[in-house]
C-alpha cells in the first residue's frame, strides 16, 4: 500500500503540462457526446470487430485517467470521477457490445472448425473476455480510486438493446461489478488458468491482463487474495504453453481446444507492446528483462530524434483483405511509458508531433485519423483513432511502471482521508493537486478561461482550524470574511474557491489540527 506519510511523488509536484491538460480535456469532449454520437472515434473496421473498437477506445481512456489520478493530481478526484462515469455509461451502449452476437456464431480461421454456433447475445455470460474485463476493471478502478461503490449495486452493470423490428421484450444482461468479477473467475478457473476466451476457442495473453488487473482491485477493495491465486496458476498453466515465441516475442494466443499457440510470427507492435504494457503490471522483472530485444526489432530510427515503427502489414485471411485498427505506433508509445523508456517515447512522440498532424480544438489536443500509410518522403502517417484519441495521451500521462505501482502500491486509507479536491465546477482546469503529509498542505493550482461565476473548485476532508493561503493573502476557514477577500467560503465544512480567469493561481490549505 501506498501510505499517506510519503512524501509527495515527483510527479505529483510537477502536476500536468498544457498537453498533457489537452489530452484530458479531449477525453472530456468525448464522454460528453450525445449517446450515441461516436464521432473522431470511428475507424477502418466495421461491427467493432477490430483493435479500434470503441470499447477498447473507451477502456484506455479510463485506465489513462485512473493513471493520472494516482500518479499526477492525486487529490483531485473531482477531476476525474465525472468522466470516468460517464465513460461506463458509454461503454454499456448497445453500439459498445452488440457486435457480440455476430463474433460469438464463430467461423474464423481460428474456430471454423468447431461448426456453426448458435449466436450469443450476452455479452458477458461466455467468451468475450475482450469486452467483460474492461466492464470489471472499469468498474472496480471506479470503486478504487474513489472508494465509491455504486457499481456494486444490483444491476448496476446492466447492458440493454431493443429494437421495434423484433418487438417483444428488450434483451437485457444484468450484473454489477461483484458478480461480474465472479463470473470471469470462474471462467477463468473451469479454463484451467489459461484465460478465458476472446472469441470461441481463442484466448489472448493480452485480453486477460485486464482481468487480473480487475481481481487485483476486487481484493483492494473487498479484500482476499483471488489475484495473487490466479497470477500464480496463470504462470503455471502458460508455463508449457510458452509465454514468448522462439523469435523472443511474445505468442498471441492459443486455441482452447487443440492447446495450439499462435506465434507473433510477423513481429507485429502491438503483440508486444500492448502484452508488455499491461503485464508489467504483475511480471514486472520479466517484461523489463525481455523488452529491450523485442522494441529494438519494432523500432525505426528517424531524423532529428524522431522514432517510427514498422507497423503490422496489410493482411488478408480467408481470401480478404483485413480492414483493421491495430493500434501499433499507439501501442508502442504506451509500453515505452510503461517501461520508463525516456528516449524511445520522446522519438515517438516527436514523430506523432511532426509528421501525424496533431490537432486542438475545443482546448483538447488528439491526433486525427489518417489512413494514408506514409507520406511523399516515406514518413509513417498512419493515424487510427485508439491511437489518436488515446493511446498517445496514455503515454503522454503514465509514469514509468505507472501499470505496475497502481496494482502493487494502491492507496491506503489514511490517503483517502486527506484534503481532496472533490468537485470542479465551471471551466476550472486543475494541473497541480496534493497532499504534503509533512507540512499538513494541499497544493492546487488552478485557472478558468472564463471568469464567470460558478467556476470554482471544492475541498473536502477539511479541520475547522485550516488555513487557505490564494494569491497573496491568507485566511483561517473560521474567517468567513477574511476567507470572502480570497473568493472562497466554508459550506457544510467543505472549502468552496472561486477560481478567477487570467493564468494560473496556486492555493495551498494548510491543516492545523493535529
Amino acid at each position: 500500500m501506498t501510505s499517506a506519510g510519503n512524501p509527495p511523488s515527483e510527479y505529483a509536484r510537477r502536476g500536468l503540462d498544457d498537453l498533457q491538460l489537452g489530452h484530458l480535456r479531449h477525453f472530456d469532449n468525448l464522454s460528453l457526446r450525445l449517446d450515441n454520437d461516436w464521432s473522431l472515434m470511428q475507424g477502418k473496421g466495421f461491427g467493432q470487430d477490430d483493435f479500434g473498437g470503441y470499447r477498447f477506445q473507451l477502456a484506455y481512456m479510463t485506465y489513462a485517467l485512473a493513471l493520472t489520478h494516482q500518479h499526477r493530481l492525486p487529490n483531485a478526484p473531482g477531476v476525474f470521477r465525472p468522466m470516468l462515469e460517464r465513460i461506463m455509461q458509454k461503454m454499456l451502449l448497445p453500439e459498445v457490445w452488440s457486435y457480440w452476437h455476430d463474433v460469438s456464431r464463430g467461423g474464423s480461421v481460428y474456430n471454423a472448425h468447431l461448426g456453426p454456433l448458435s449466436e450469443k447475445w450476452d455479452p458477458v455470460a461466455q467468451d468475450n473476455i475482450m469486452y467483460s474485463a474492461y466492464v470489471q476493471s472499469m468498474a472496480l478502478l471506479h470503486h478504487y480510486l474513489f472508494r465509491d461503490d455504486r457499481y456494486a449495486q444490483s444491476e448496476a452493470l446492466s447492458m440493454e438493446h431493443w429494437s421495434f423490428f423484433w418487438g417483444g421484450e428488450s434483451r437485457r444482461f444484468d450484473y454489477d461489478e461483484n458478480s461480474l468479477n465472479e463470473h470471469i473467475y470462474w471462467q477463468m478457473v473451469s479454463n484451467g488458468y489459461i484465460g478465458v476466451a476472446c472469441e470461441p476457442n481463442c484466448v489472448f495473453q493480452i485480453c486477460n491482463q485486464p482481468a487480473i488487473l480487475g481481481f487485483r482491485l476486487h481484493d483492494v477493495v473487498n479484500g482476499g487474495s483471488r489475484a495473487q491465486e490466479v497470477v500464480r496458476e496463470y504462470e503455471n498453466a502458460w508455463a508449457s504453453l510458452g509465454r514468448l515465441g522462439e523469435n523472443g516475442h511474445y505468442n498471441t494466443l492459443v486455441a482452447t481446444d487443440s492447446r495450439k499457440v499462435f506465434e507473433n510470427a510477423l513481429i507485429m507492435p502491438w503483440v508486444d507492446a500492448w502484452n508488455g504494457t499491461l503485464m508489467n503490471m504483475w511480471n514486472r522483472d520479466f517484461v523489463h528483462e525481455h523488452y529491450p530485444s523485442q522494441i529494438r526489432d519494432i523500432l525505426v530510427p528517424g531524423e532529428h530524434g524522431a522514432l517510427s515503427i514498422r507497423p503490422t502489414p496489410p493482411r488478408q485471411l480467408m481470401g480478404q483483405t483485413l480492414k483493421y485498427d491495430w493500434g501499433d505506433f499507439g501501442w508502442t508509445a504506451a509500453w515505452a511509458s510503461e517501461m520508463g523508456d525516456a528516449d524511445t517515447l520522446a522519438g515517438l512522440l516527436t514523430h506523432a508531433d511532426r509528421y501525424m498532424h496533431p490537432l486542438w480544438a475545443d482546448g483538447g489536443l488528439h491526433y486525427p485519423r489518417n489512413d494514408t500509410s506514409v507520406d511523399a518522403a516515406g514518413n509513417l502517417t498512419l493515424m487510427d483513432p485508439i491511437t489518436g484519441n488515446v493511446l498517445l495521451a496514455y503515454a503522454r500521462l503514465n509514469v514509468p511502471d505507472g501499470l505496475h505501482r497502481l496494482y502493487a502500491e494502491p492507496w491506503d486509507d489514511a490517503h483517502f482521508r486527506e484534503p481532496m479536491v472533490t468537485e470542479v465546477r465551471g471551466e476550472v482546469i486543475v494541473r497541480v493537486a496534493y497532499f504534503d503529509a509533512g507540512t499538513k498542505t494541499l497544493h492546487v493550482e488552478a485557472t478558468t478561461a472564463k471568469d464567470r461565476h460558478g467556476s470554482q473548485f471544492q475541498v473536502s476532508n477539511l479541520g475547522e482550524t485550516a488555513v487557505l493561503a490564494a494569491d497573496g493573502g491568507e485566511a483561517s476557514l473560521s474567517d468567513a470574511t477574511a476567507l470572502a477577500d480570497l473568493g472562497a467560503r466554508v459550506v457544510d465544512g467543505d472549502l468552496i474557491v472561486d477560481v478567477r480567469s487570467g493564468g494560473w493561481h496556486s492555493y495551498a490549505v494548510r491543516l492545523q489540527t493535529g
